[in-house]
């Protein structure tokens, strides 16, 4: 039929009596096809999928480790007050030779010596070679470390952020010279403690003192690369030697994580339960979308509760900074080197995008490997998967994180206890709570969780990583 007809039809039908029944008194004899109810919430939860689960009968894990001396290498927190920034006294225990000391007076005093300092991006905060005879510490902007290479050549040897600090070494007995040059990559604010300050403060606090000697004791102990107690040994001899005698040292006060809980009450009404539940169980679809929501927000704090999760957990020296940036095939390199078996990377899905942006600006492409039948990106062979739990902050920074998973491995594990009364999924259980005076069934749902890092150098963080596009 024409189009015209099409136009004419309508009219045509306008004064004549109706001959068939029409649609919409016909749809209320009809079934509708339905679909379960949906939720834009649900992510593809890459890292629940991945991590290995260990079983935590008793509820509580305990991560034995050997001994290690080298402690307090942290962060450190300031406060700000318009333009002026402050340290906050506690936080100088992170410092190496004032880990553990809890003198609020001599902190304050300390604290309070702190001078604040601006420099211009390339400006020369420490030069190599000259005494240390202060402690920087960085409360905003980055601050690379340059250092000789074996021809003379200028070679980069790290880089700090806010929270960062250098020249810890001014607090002992013989600071030494600068081995690096540190200068100011960005604009920076920094707090610097002059040598002097503190051997004034020093005089004054008698604790202080004897605590300083205690750590710089313990400095001297026989130690592995890794900061752990050593372990004599002989080797390449030959005759009857006296063989070294040893044993290996353990942490006195080795860490423990309890399985954290996330929990909800679900509440249906019974008429509801009683009434609707043709064709899909009404009960069985609040509760499908309420674990939903329960598996996500696990997945959330598994990544940043500050207790227990991976990115507040991570070793301080196992993190390090993005170079310019947008997260580089170097950085991701850099990452990759610092540990033995990584298995994955995660990263917010924005990262992932602006570290292929940085790897088509050098013609590079990514690898391509199978996880659970499905193929995602990678990097030197290591899938980079997916996690929008981890953050992205306002200014368009978040980070990366490097995993060598498993127990065996001594690597990253996820914990949880299975086996739980009236469990309906592994570590979650759905427990029926009553029928109150307004006819409202109730369930409590809950699922248990925590994470572990086994040993430091089995998490890694690429940090400062920059997501927002920048046109070139």
């Amino acid at each position: 039929m024409s189009t015209a007809a099409h136009r004419e039809q309508p009219e045509q039908q306008a004064g004549r009596a109706q001959l068939s029944l029409g649609i919409a008194a016909a749809r209320n004899l009809a079934t509708t096809t339905k679909t379960v109810p949906q939720m834009q919430g649900i992510s593809s939860r890459w890292l629940l999928r991945t991590l290995p689960w260990v079983e935590v009968k008793g509820g509580t894990y305990r991560v034995n480790r050997r001994l290690v001396y080298e402690v307090g290498d942290g962060r450190v927190t300031f406060v700000q007050d318009g333009a002026a920034v402050r340290v906050v006294p506690a936080e100088l225990g992170e410092l190496p030779l004032l880990r553990g000391f809890a003198d609020g007076a001599a902190l304050r005093a300390l604290a309070e010596r702190c001078r604040q300092q601006e420099f211009a991006p390339g400006q020369v905060i420490a030069e190599r070679g000259g005494p240390v005879d202060h402690v920087y510490l960085i409360a905003h902007g980055k601050v690379e470390k340059a250092g000789a290479g074996p021809y003379g050549e200028e070679t980069r040897r790290g880089i700090l952020t806010g929270g960062g600090f250098f020249g810890a070494q001014a607090l002992a007995d013989e600071p030494g010279t600068w081995e690096f040059t540190a200068r100011a990559m960005t604009a920076c604010t920094v707090l610097a403690l002059p040598r002097a300050a503190y051997e004034d403060v020093a005089s004054r606090h008698e604790q202080l003192r004897a605590h300083v000697r205690h750590r710089r004791a313990e400095a001297t102990r026989p130690r592995n690369k890794r900061g752990e107690a050593d372990i004599a040994l002989a080797s390449g001899h030959t005759g009857e030697p006296v063989l070294p005698d040893t044993f290996v040292d353990y942490e006195l006060a080795p860490r423990e994580y309890e399985l954290s809980v996330a929990q909800t009450v679900l509440r249906v009404h019974s008429r509801v339960a009683d009434l609707y539940n043709e064709p899909m169980d009404q009960v069985e679809q609040q509760l499908r979308l309420t674990i939903e929501a329960l598996r996500e927000r696990q997945e959330s704090e598994l990544v940043n509760n500050p207790e227990f999760g991976l990115l507040h957990n991570a070793d301080h020296s196992q993190r390090i900074s993005t170079h310019s940036g947008p997260p580089t095939p170097d950085d991701m390199d850099e990452l990759l080197s610092m540990r033995r078996g990584t298995k994955a990377f995660f990263a917010h899905p924005r990262a992932v995008s602006a570290f292929a942006r940085e790897c088509n600006k050098r013609g590079l492409s990514f690898d391509s490997a199978d996880v659970g039948g499905h193929a995602v990106p990678a990097w030197r062979g290591v899938p980079i998967l997916p996690c929008g739990k981890i953050p992205v902050s306002e200014q368009g920074t978040s980070a990366i994180l490097a995993m060598r998973l498993g127990e065996a491995e001594q690597g990253v594990v996820g914990l949880r206890q299975t086996g739980i009364p009236d469990e309906y999924e592994p570590g979650l259980n759905v427990r029926f709570m009553g029928i109150n005076d307004q006819a409202l069934i109730s369930y409590l749902v809950s699922t248990y969780y925590s994470a572990a890092v086994l040993v430091p150098d089995a998490l890694g963080v690429l940090e400062n990583v920059e997501v927002f596009h920048t046109p070139s």
